[in-house]
């Protein structure tokens, strides 16, 4: 794999490309964890991405950044995404603050309010606050908490303060209008995700959204990101089996025959060059970073991928 220069991590046309964990695969281990992260940082990747799930098998996702933060000392952090619902508020963002110190300031953050029940169930969470007040509310909590204030009426304020003083980037994680809309009054941008990668038109109309949102909210303009599945020829015999084998595993909370449905135009399968081309047309609708999810644990598909942005 041939070594990057770190300020020109991971461009496609100047959008950064992040590269997300494989921690749901099954029976991942730390040894096949550390590689990853070791080989993201190495190469031109712009994030190293992973996400939570509680009623499964993944890693932790709180305890991974931590982990993430002792691999690597380059790439950013991203969490696509955490689900405050199911933390409580003032542990999730002592957990969160000492990950940005850990990291040096590389921590990202996405929220979600997700869609699993049995996520909740697991925890004791009430669905009833799934909803997009709760979560404003608890991105509330966290830059309260983050900025020092005392909510818990103990001697001291719950600490340590994040590496920087406002705390980690919040990306809304979703894939709704309706959601985008409300997130304006408090995210710094977007985690999408393109349930089909060749559907950028539609990631386009929710860029647009995320736009008129933060403008009408008088804010900068938000951080545009968005994420799909991949699987390469070059590392498969049956690309899109990968992916289908993917799904089956990881949506298994859903009837089979749904993730059958969705499965034939799931993400990205096909060759490094279709890849590039497709990452070519998120950045012409102005994606500041996408964040691709391998559907197999196999290294190769990183060094393939850096060699494919250098």
């Amino acid at each position: 794999m041939t070594q990057q220069d770190p300020q020109a991590a991971g461009q496609v046309d100047g959008m950064g490309v992040g590269m997300t964990l494989p921690v749901m695969e099954p029976d991942i281990g730390p040894d096949c964890l550390q590689e990853w992260s070791e080989l993201v940082d190495a190469g031109p990747f712009s994030s190293l991405c992973f996400g939570e799930r509680i009623a499964f098998d993944n890693p932790d996702a709180l305890t991974l950044i931590g982990a993430v933060a002792a691999w690597t000392r380059r790439v950013r952090i991203t969490t696509t995404v955490v689900v405050p619902q199911l933390h409580d508020p003032v542990l999730l963002a002592k957990a969160l603050a000492t990950g940005d110190r850990l990291s040096h300031g590389r921590l990202t953050v996405g929220l979600g309010v997700g869609g699993r029940e049995e996520d909740y169930a697991a925890v004791g969470a009430d669905m009833a606050d799934r909803t997009m007040a709760d979560l404003a509310e608890r991105a509330d909590t966290l830059r309260r908490v983050w900025s020092g204030e005392n909510l818990t009426g103990a001697t001291r304020a719950v600490g340590p303060p994040p590496h920087r003083p406002a705390g980690p980037e919040l990306l809304v994680g979703t894939h709704g209008p309706r959601t985008l809309r409300s997130a304006a009054q408090w995210a710094d941008g977007l985690a999408g995700m393109a349930l089909d990668a060749n559907d950028v038109a539609g990631t386009e109309l929710l860029f647009d959204v995320a736009r008129d949102a933060w403008s009408a909210a008088g804010r900068w303009a938000p951080r545009l990101t968005t994420s799909f599945w991949f699987a390469l020829t070059e590392t498969s015999d049956d690309p899109r089996g990968q992916v289908h084998r993917h799904l089956r595993h990881y949506m298994n909370w859903l009837p089979s025959q749904v993730v059958d449905a969705l499965a034939p135009t799931a993400g990205f399968a096909g060759n490094l060059a279709e890849l590039r081309g497709l990452l070519a047309r998120f950045a012409a609708i102005g994606a500041d970073e996408v964040h691709l999810i391998p559907t197999s644990e196999d290294p190769r598909q990183v060094d393939l991928v850096a060699d494919l942005l250098s």
